[in-house]
């Protein structure tokens, strides 16, 4: 269910409390009056003012149908009763009226209705009986007790009854059902965040088995090609694709769908290009300094292409043969919600007049289009012995930039 859709049930809702309560509090209102005229024998003040607010809160519903704004139709309820329990109230006992206990169902009602007239109804009634209060206090003429003496502990009990019925039996019901609905919406909601966790898991796996039947296909046609050459740059090609398959593989293997943790991502990486391109039984070493960092895949692919580029060079080559040497890797956070990559080799570099920036190399086009694709800036270090590269970036969004 989309979100219009649930504020629609939402808005009707509401509609459908306000209607109900209105229709059941009129009925209830006009079966009070000749109740307190008849069997209480209330002559005074109290039976009219139920008729009244029965009869115009009756006729406030009806309008409903013509006007079609459901807030006109609450605040008008909301007002005519907040005069109606007042003045029952100020006429049966003030502070100690047992109808007093009406004027919380009005803050109730607010707070069913919005949190704000809640909060307007619970500060205004608050202040109203504040103000009944200290009338009883000065003993003024507003405070009039018109039910007889011997009626008053039975509209005590029917004031107590009323109240209670309307707060567990209408409101109360009417919530509860309300309840139910949110829970089970919670439900249904979990239960398809879950499915669509389950779906891009299966996606992820997906997208690393094909990458891996891509790199299989690479490894195939290598073997059939004698020119060593093309078999270089299809090896490399196998290795960029294997890059990016061991992204979609941590992703599978883990509970975040969205980041996954970079410093194993860099090592299984790493050492996996120094095996495929030196062998197992090799002379290099790995230095690798990357915190417990979390890359969402828009930066963590392109981030772990260019490493493959750089640390690929450095192999080929930086180091001769069986030479010993050293690949540093090392990621930190900068200024300014940046992240520095320092990588890095100690093997021969290349020439201090070879503009790296503008060059016919692949691998070097690739790392500094990836740079870009990153959003990012990257330099040479030039005071160090080999190859080392500085590059300054920040995490990239969701929009994807095309490395031509």
């Amino acid at each position: 269910m989309d979100k219009p859709t649930k504020d629609l049930h939402r808005l009707n809702d509401k509609i459908n409390l306000t209607l109900r309560v209105n229709y059941f509090s009129s009925a209830l209102m006009l079966l009070f009056c000749p109740i307190c005229l008849y069997w209480l024998h209330i002559e005074r003040i109290i039976p009219y003012v139920f008729l009244a607010f029965g009869l115009v809160n009756l006729l406030n519903t009806l309008l409903y149908k013509w006007h079609r704004d459901i807030i006109v139709t609450y605040n008008v309820t909301s007002i005519m009763a907040l005069i109606g329990a007042v003045t029952v109230t100020l006429y049966s006992g003030g502070i100690n009226s047992p109808f007093i206990f009406v004027l919380a169902l009005i803050v109730f009602a607010g707070y069913a209705t919005t949190q704000r007239y809640g909060k307007v109804y619970l500060y205004l009634n608050l202040s109203i009986i504040v103000l009944i209060y200290f009338a009883g206090i000065d003993d003024t003429e507003y405070i009039i007790n018109v039910v007889p003496e011997e009626s008053r502990n039975l509209f005590g009990l029917l004031s107590v009854l009323f109240s209670v019925y309307l707060l567990g039996g209408v409101f109360g019901k009417i919530l509860l059902t309300a309840h139910h609905k949110l829970y089970k919406s919670k439900r249904e909601i979990e239960q398809r965040i879950k499915e669509k966790e389950t779906l891009l898991k299966e996606i992820h796996h997906r997208v690393k088995n094909n990458l891996q039947t891509v790199s299989s296909l690479l490894s195939l046609q290598c073997r059939s090609i004698g020119d060593d050459k093309v078999k270089t740059l299809i090896k490399s090609s196998q290795n960029r694709v294997i890059s990016m398959a061991m992204v979609h593989e941590m992703l599978y293997m883990r509970e975040d769908l969205s980041k996954i943790e970079y410093r194993p991502y860099v090592r299984e990486l790493s050492e996996y290009l120094v095996r495929s391109l030196k062998g197992p039984d090799n002379n290099i070493m790995l230095n690798i300094d990357v915190p417990n960092i979390k890359l969402g895949i828009d930066t963590a692919i392109p981030l772990g292409l260019l490493i493959n580029e750089a640390i690929t060079n450095a192999l080929k080559y930086g180091f001769k043969e069986e030479e010993k040497g050293e690949i540093n890797i090392a990621l930190a956070q900068g200024q300014n919600d940046y992240l520095v990559l320092r990588i890095g080799d100690n093997g021969v570099g290349f020439p201090e007049n070879l503009n790296f920036k503008d060059t016919k190399s692949l691998g070097l086009k690739l790392i500094n289009n990836l740079a870009r694709q990153l959003q990012g800036t990257i330099r040479r270090d030039s005071t160090k012995k080999g190859t080392h590269y500085i590059l300054t970036f920040k995490e990239v969004g969701k929009t994807f930039t095309s490395l031509v």
